[in-house]
């Protein structure tokens, strides 16, 4: 199935290579781990809004328009889904950070 972007990129720092125990071992495994340029935080502070703004300036996630059908002489509403004329929320801060999604760490709570 899917993988994760940390592990798309191919090497997965956590993952150890080799099976054995030893000094040759923990050296092999030390050498697949790269050294990152400056500190990452672990927290997302943005992120891409999920919601449109239509013509008139609404926020929503769906807009419907309202058509009159004419069938067998008897009028009948529908609600159609709009797809035109709709522009993407930009991007949004995040109040309170949230921890990034490939960040190792496991949450325990008592």
């Amino acid at each position: 199935m899917g993988t994760s972007g940390s592990k798309a990129r191919g090497l997965w720092p956590f993952a150890s290579a080799t099976r054995g125990s030893g000094p040759e071992a923990a050296g092999a495994e030390q050498a697949l781990v790269r050294p990152r340029s400056p500190a990452v935080p672990p927290f997302v502070f943005t992120r891409h809004g999920s919601m449109f703004y239509d013509e008139d300036g609404d926020l929503a996630h769906e807009f419907y328009e309202k058509t009159i059908i004419t069938k067998n002489g008897q009028k009948r509403a529908k609600l159609r889904r709009m797809h035109k004329n709709l522009i993407p929320q930009d991007i949004m801060k995040l109040d309170p950070p949230r921890i990034h999604v490939d960040f190792p760490v496991i949450l325990y709570e008592m």
